[in-house]
């Protein structure tokens, strides 16, 4: 293992598990120098599962939170594009509900109302069809590279980037996570590490308890305008089965709140009906709402998550308004040519050389 110089700044991977097992705290430049070990590869697989673990029975701080993720920010490939007015829509995933991809379809809704989406995601890790499983399914060439991906938001205003990508550090952690096989601050960070430095974001996690720490360190990464948000019902999504609390950050400040999805001008659903399945059936159920078939549960939680990027996006000034957005762009068509575009534009430039 190799140790950092000697200064008062600097932990070392053994320092930083005594701390964690005695309950103590680290601070975010230690959390830094942690996280940069195991991007390095310079921490062993059980030190790694020794850090998940410790973290995990303590509760990891909103330092600890903001250190990892700042640490995995420095490790990765960039998109380089304007990151001003940019929005992602990744969450944790975890919820272990097998929804459809609500993010991804309400994504594309976003782009079509004019808001600039770098969508960040992966393939499935707690549910059936990740964000990267449904785009492939639908067409999407979901492997082209940083520079492509910059072009392909300059032309369409929308792009997807396949985190496995852009995260190659990442490979270090992924044996301890897969057999730990617990939630971890790894499922934390992938929202928190977005390729092109969107200042935008809606971001679903799985545990209520966290909505308003996540949203203070999105603040720490200096985001503009975020909600994060965790259903009473256990999606990390905006629900339309129970309310959602949700921890919003706009102009600095985090207020957290619930919103029912009556709020939003919508009817209640149970949650089986928003239940998904492989990566062509998600992918399936996308098309019919894009296409004006399905009138249903599937819509409607679109409409609540696509309303909320709009509005995060800065088109509307309330989340009704968002939702009335997405509505009309649905019913015009926009959606789907949307979709349509992000399969052309990607296939071409995957053609490039």
């Amino acid at each position: 293992m190799t140790v950092l110089p000697a200064n008062s700044n600097s932990i070392t991977l053994h320092s930083a598990m005594n701390k964690l097992i005695a309950g103590e705290h680290l601070s975010r430049q230690e959390s830094q120098e942690v996280m940069g070990y195991i991007m390095k590869g310079e921490a062993t697989a059980a030190q790694i599962g020794g850090i998940m673990t410790a973290l995990r029975i303590k509760g990891e701080t909103r330092d600890e939170i903001a250190g990892f993720a700042l640490a995995m920010r420095s490790h990765s490939d960039h998109v380089i594009t304007e990151q001003a007015n940019l929005l992602d829509t990744c969450g944790t995933g975890g919820s272990g509900i097998h929804k459809f991809n609500i993010s991804t379809a309400s994504s594309m809704i976003a782009a079509a109302a004019g808001v600039r989406v770098a969508k960040h995601g992966n393939r499935a890790m707690s549910g059936k069809t990740g964000s990267a499983d449904v785009l492939e399914a639908l067409g999407v060439n979901i492997t082209i590279t940083a520079e492509q991906a910059a072009q392909c938001l300059e032309r369409i205003g929308i792009v997807f980037m396949f985190a496995q990508l852009y995260h190659p550090s990442l490979r270090h952690a992924a044996g301890p996570r897969r057999e730990l096989g617990i939630r971890s601050i790894f499922n934390m960070l992938g929202p928190l590490a977005n390729p092109a430095g969107a200042d935008r974001q809606l971001l679903g996690i799985y545990d209520r308890s966290r909505t308003e720490t996540i949203a203070q360190v999105l603040s720490d990464l200096e985001l503009k305008r975020a909600m994060v948000v965790s259903s009473h019902d256990g999606l990390d999504e905006i629900s339309i089965s129970a309310p959602t609390q949700i921890s919003e950050l706009k102009e600095g400040v985090v207020r957290t709140y619930d919103l029912a999805p009556e709020d939003l001008g919508l009817k209640r659903h149970s949650l089986d009906a928003i239940i998904g399945g492989d990566s062509a059936e998600n992918a399936s159920i996308i098309r019919s709402i894009f296409d004006g078939k399905e009138k249903g549960a599937y819509r409607d939680v679109v409409l609540a998550n696509a309303g909320a990027c709009i509005y995060v996006g800065g088109q509307v000034d309330s989340l009704v308004e968002g939702v009335e957005r997405a509505v009309a762009i649905i019913d015009s068509g926009a959606a789907k040519v949307k979709l349509e575009q992000l399969i052309q534009t990607t296939g071409e430039l995957g053609h490039v050389s």
